[in-house]
């Protein structure tokens, strides 16, 4: 290959990789916004957010096309071939985290201006964090080609797994005191677990992009500690 279709070659593939970096930006971006428009019910940040994800969608068509074309015409091998693989799938996951955060943003008008108690915003808000330093910290730790940091991250799901579970117990909690809270907690359930699937989609993002670094797959199994299931009440 000579130097010009190699330097070529190396164009196209940090084309590819500012997509997902831009990609994971706007995640982070609609995450946070979903967030803070759920919380304060601020309905113009929700728009914003909903609206963003049309520029999401459009960046993941960019990078497949990218992509695509560049396998069509460079037939990369080996680690070539992973980066260009993996990016495919990473930017699948980082899309379905916009879908994700649009969904949320979408029912901030339904949850509406009712008073959400102070410590259940707080769990919420808590748990929104613990996602957000994942949705920021996988491609950056993927950038810095830092194997190990990214199969730590991909094992602190955990700990979004254990925050959901409690604001899940919290919200049936609620629903039970007061049935007037049923509407608005039940809005909230399903925003709650939109950031658990956030989570998961990280660690889709973290496992491909280890095996791009590294050739090799992390362990199937990894930690799952979301015991919703057992929360709920046997009818």
């Amino acid at each position: 290959m000579g130097e010009h279709t190699v330097a070529s070659f190396d164009e196209d593939l940090e084309q590819i990789s500012k997509l997902i970096r831009n990609m994971a930006d706007l995640a982070g971006s609609m995450v946070g916004g979903a967030t803070k428009a759920l919380l304060n019910s601020d309905n113009v940040l929700a728009q914003r957010v909903v609206s963003d994800d049309a520029i999401m969608d459009a960046r993941q068509r960019e990078l497949d096309d990218r992509a695509i074309t560049l396998i069509a015409k460079r037939q990369p091998m080996a680690h070539d071939l992973r980066h260009v693989v993996g990016a495919i799938r990473m930017a699948g996951d980082l899309e379905r985290i916009g879908d994700l955060a649009k969904n949320i943003a979408k029912r901030v008008s339904a949850v509406g201006l009712s008073a959400t108690p102070r410590d259940l915003s707080h769990s919420i808000d808590a748990m929104a964090q613990l996602v957000l330093i994942q949705v920021q910290g996988v491609i950056e730790e993927y950038a810095a080609g830092d194997a190990a940091a990214l199969a730590k991250l991909r094992a602190a799901d955990e700990r979004i797994d254990v925050k959901y579970t409690s604001v899940f117990r919290e919200l049936l909690t609620y629903m039970m005191e007061d049935p007037r809270n049923i509407t608005a907690c039940t809005h909230l359930l399903f925003c709650a677990k939109n950031l658990e699937r956030i989570g998961d989609h990280v660690t889709n993002i973290a496992e491909n992009a280890y095996y791009v670094l590294t050739g090799e797959q992390l362990p199937v199994n990894r930690p799952k500690q979301d015991e919703t299931t057992m929360s709920a009440p046997v009818t």
